[in-house]
């Protein structure tokens, strides 16, 4: 990364948003990610992506071997300035991905011998997958899992919105691993890298502003 044009896109920031960028880059995680595979109702992905900026979530892979492009306008709703959207087409090289990247496969499920929500072990990497409310997660995800993990319930019904599920499921582990001594955090070149990509989102006219650096630079 170029440090004097980082510093130079800063200028256009108030020290306002410059110390709200710091503040939330240091409650940001890539000890858990969040994928989301063939979630064709609209809503339910947007709705996925502002629970992981909420709960400092910084990547979620969206698997879309099915509903193709149709999730483009609905994710568009503001989180997607500070989550780093990942779309994949195919859900096993999705699984290869994660796995390589050193992420648990956890299946989120009602049924299967899954482990309850609470007794979670939050101290290893995990990707959590979820699938369509109707069909759940394809067999692809279940035979690759390495974990399976249900929410407790009390009552007649089985299952609960993806993005309820999403939320619940996020607010419990990341509550707990921030309890733990474990290194969650993002690296500092990881922060750097972020900031400046949610700099050129902030700042409306940044492909001007940059042209015009490189080539004052170039002088």
């Amino acid at each position: 990364m170029d440090q004097d044009l980082f510093n130079h896109l800063q200028s256009f920031l108030t020290e306002r948003r410059i110390a709200l960028f710091k503040e939330v880059l240091n409650k940001r995680t890539r000890h858990f990610t969040v994928v989301t595979e063939d979630v064709y109702q609209l809503h339910n992905t947007s709705a996925v992506m502002r629970t992981c900026d909420v709960f400092g979530i910084q990547d979620l892979y969206v698997v879309e071997e099915l509903a193709g492009k149709r999730i483009d306008k609905e994710i568009a709703m503001g989180a997607q300035k500070w989550v780093s959207l990942q779309r994949r087409s195919s859900i096993q090289e999705c699984i290869a991905e994660v796995k390589e990247k050193g992420y648990r496969v956890i299946a989120t499920t009602p049924h299967h011998d899954a482990h309850n929500l609470h007794d979670f072990d939050v101290t290893q990497k995990a990707a959590f997958f979820f699938g369509k409310e109707s069909d759940g997660l394809s067999d692809i995800v279940m035979e690759a899992a390495d974990g399976y993990l249900k929410i407790p319930m009390y009552g007649f019904t089985e299952s609960l919105n993806i993005s309820v599920s999403a939320a619940i499921i996020l607010q419990q582990v990341v509550t707990k691993l921030k309890q733990t001594e474990i290194g969650w955090q993002l690296s500092e070149e990881e922060k750097l890298e972020i900031e400046f990509k949610w700099m050129k989102r902030t700042i409306k006219s940044h492909k001007k502003i940059i042209e015009r650096f490189q080539q004052d630079k170039k002088l």
